[in-house]
């Protein structure tokens, strides 16, 4: 779990290689959990929604927040595109998920493919 997650970031930047489901499902879950947290944490801090901005403290806590979704996204597109690569498909796969619900169905079961044998040697 530790190990799938670290990987997740040090590989933030490859598009090419490959991801076995831990490492794709793995940083999801953590992911979700340490968002809802540090979200619920700032929205108790901040007395209102994250979205919600009132003064000049909130556009500084909003950018950031910008910043950091930014960087797990580029991480989380990096994961699938190598998920998707695991289960000898392109990368272009991903853009499935633009077809409403289907396409997330579809990209949801991609990612619940087991990988191509041999991959792993």
């Amino acid at each position: 779990m530790i190990e799938a997650y670290g990987k997740f970031w040090r590989n933030i930047t490859d598009f090419s290689g490959v991801a076995k489901r831990g490492e794709y499902w793995w940083p999801a879950i953590i992911n979700w959990i340490l968002g809802s947290l540090i979200v619920t944490i700032i929205q108790l801090i901040m007395g209102h929604p994250i979205s919600e901005i009132y003064t000049w403290q909130d556009v500084g806590v909003s950018s950031i927040r910008n910043i950091v979704l930014f960087i797990v996204w580029i991480a989380t597109l990096s994961v699938s595109i190598r998920r998707l690569h695991d289960t000898d498909r392109s990368g272009w796969w991903i853009l499935i998920q633009i077809i409403p619900l289907i396409g997330t169905i579809w990209f949801f079961i991609l990612m619940l493919l087991p990988g191509k044998p041999g991959r792993w040697n």
